[in-house]
C-alpha cells in the first residue's frame, strides 16, 4: 500500500474526496489525466450523463476548466467522433476542441462549453434569437458539407426501419403487451420511409434538439452529441429542433419557423418543392423520429434503469397523435392509437413499475 501511495497519491486523494467515482473506468481516466498526460486535477465532478453509455466528467485544472469523455470502447465508438469533430469544424462549426484522445481506453479531453444548454435558456423571450443561431448552424451543416467526401454512413431503408422496430418492440411489446396488426404496421412504415427517401439528402446531425446546443458566451450554440451524424432527409434536423421531445412550443411558431426556414433553403437551391410538400417531409420525418423516441425512452427505462426520460412520452405522443390526425394515410394508425395505445398507455403510467 505504501508503494501504491507514492505513485498514486493525488488519484487516491480524489477518491476519497470524490466517493461516488469509485468505479474502475474513473479510476482509469484519473490515471490517464495525472499520469500520462501530467495534468493536475484539483476537481473532478460527473458532468453528465446521456442516453448512451457515455458519462462526461469536469475537471478543473490549474490551466481551466475541461469535459472528459468515457465512452466505453466495447459499447461506443470515440473514433466516430473524432473525425466527424473534425469535419464539422472545418466547416466552422462549433464543436468542442478535442485536446487529447485515447482511442483504446475511450476517453477523450475536451473543450468545456459550460453546463447551460439551450433547454436551461429558453424562455419565450428568447427563443426567436436562439433558435435564430441554431438554424444558422443548421444551414452551415446542411449546405457546406461535401457529403460524398465525408464518408458519413447513408440514412437508407434498413436504418429507417430498424428505428422504427424500437417503437414496436420496446414501447408497445415490452411496455404496453401491445402488438399492431402487421398490414397496418407494414403500410405505416412504407409511408413513413418512403416520404425520408424521396428528400435531398444533406448531412443529419440526428439529435439537434435544446440538449445538444450548448449556450455559449461566443459562438453560441456550442454542438455536442453528434457522433452518429448520418447522410439523410433535409427536414430531419429540424423536425427535431422544432418539434423538440424535451421542450414544446405553439403550432403557430413551429409553422412559422419551418417557413422560414424553408425560404432559406430555398435560396440556397438546397430544395426545389412547394411549402406544401415541404410540410409534409417535415411532419412524417417528425413522426418517424418521435416513433423511435418514444421507443428509446421505454427501453432506457426497462433496459437501462433511467427512468426519467419516461416523463418525454407524453409531450412526444402528442406529436404523434396531432401528425397523424392530419394526413387521411395515417388515419388507421390513428384509430389504433386512439383505441388501444393511448388506453394502454394510461394504465401503464399508473402501474409502481413505470
Amino acid at each position: 500500500m505504501q508503494h501504491f501511495t507514492l505513485i498514486y497519491p493525488s488519484i487516491i486523494t480524489k477518491l476519497i474526496k470524490i466517493t461516488m467515482f469509485d468505479d474502475l473506468r474513473t479510476i482509469s481516466l484519473l490515471d490517464w489525466l495525472e499520469n500520462d498526460l501530467l495534468m493536475i486535477v484539483d476537481s473532478c465532478e460527473l458532468a453528465s450523463s446521456d442516453a448512451s453509455f457515455r458519462r462526461y466528467f469536469r475537471i478543473k485544472t490549474p490551466e481551466g476548466s475541461f469535459v472528459v469523455m468515457d465512452a466505453p470502447p466495447d459499447k461506443e465508438n470515440t473514433e466516430a467522433f473524432i473525425r466527424i469533430a473534425h469535419l464539422l469544424a472545418g466547416i466552422t462549426v462549433n464543436v468542442p476542441i478535442i485536446f487529447q484522445q485515447n482511442t483504446v481506453e475511450g476517453f477523450l479531453l475536451l473543450e468545456d462549453f459550460g453546463s447551460q444548454c439551450f433547454l436551461d435558456q429558453l424562455t419565450i423571450e428568447n427563443v426567436t434569437s436562439l433558435y435564430d443561431s441554431a438554424f444558422h448552424a443548421l444551414l452551415l451543416m446542411q449546405s457546406q458539407t461535401a457529403i460524398e467526401r465525408f464518408g458519413l454512413p447513408a440514412y437508407n431503408e434498413a436504418l429507417l426501419q430498424r428505428e422504427l422496430v424500437i417503437f414496436e418492440e420496446w414501447f408497445l411489446l415490452e411496455s404496453l403487451d401491445t402488438s399492431i396488426p402487421v398490414n397496418l404496421w407494414d403500410s405505416l412504415c412504407d409511408v413513413l420511409i418512403s416520404s425520408a427517401l424521396e428528400q435531398p439528402l444533406v448531412c443529419v446531425h440526428r439529435d439537434y434538439h435544446s440538449r445538444n446546443l450548448m449556450f455559449t458566451a461566443d459562438d453560441s450554440p456550442g454542438i455536442i452529441d453528434f457522433q452518429d451524424a448520418v447522410i439523410g432527409p433535409i427536414t430531419y434536423d429540424l423536425v427535431s429542433l422544432l418539434r423538440d421531445c424535451y421542450i414544446s412550443w405553439s403550432p403557430e411558431l413551429i409553422a412559422q419557423w419551418r417557413s422560414d426556414y424553408y425560404q432559406r433553403l430555398i435560396a440556397l437551391d438546397l430544395i426545389a418543392v412547394s411549402p406544401e410538400q415541404f410540410k409534409r417531409w417535415f411532419d412524417l420525418m417528425g413522426l418517424q423520429r418521435h416513433l423511435k423516441a418514444i421507443g428509446i425512452f421505454s427501453r432506457l427505462h426497462l433496459r437501462d434503469g433511467k427512468s426519467t426520460y419516461l416523463n418525454d412520452i407524453p409531450r412526444t405522443l402528442t406529436y404523434v397523435l396531432t401528425v397523424c390526425a392530419d394526413y387521411p394515410e395515417l388515419s388507421n394508425f390513428l384509430a389504433f392509437l386512439q383505441e388501444q395505445v393511448v388506453p394502454a398507455y394510461e394504465t401503464f403510467k399508473q402501474s409502481p413499475l413505470s
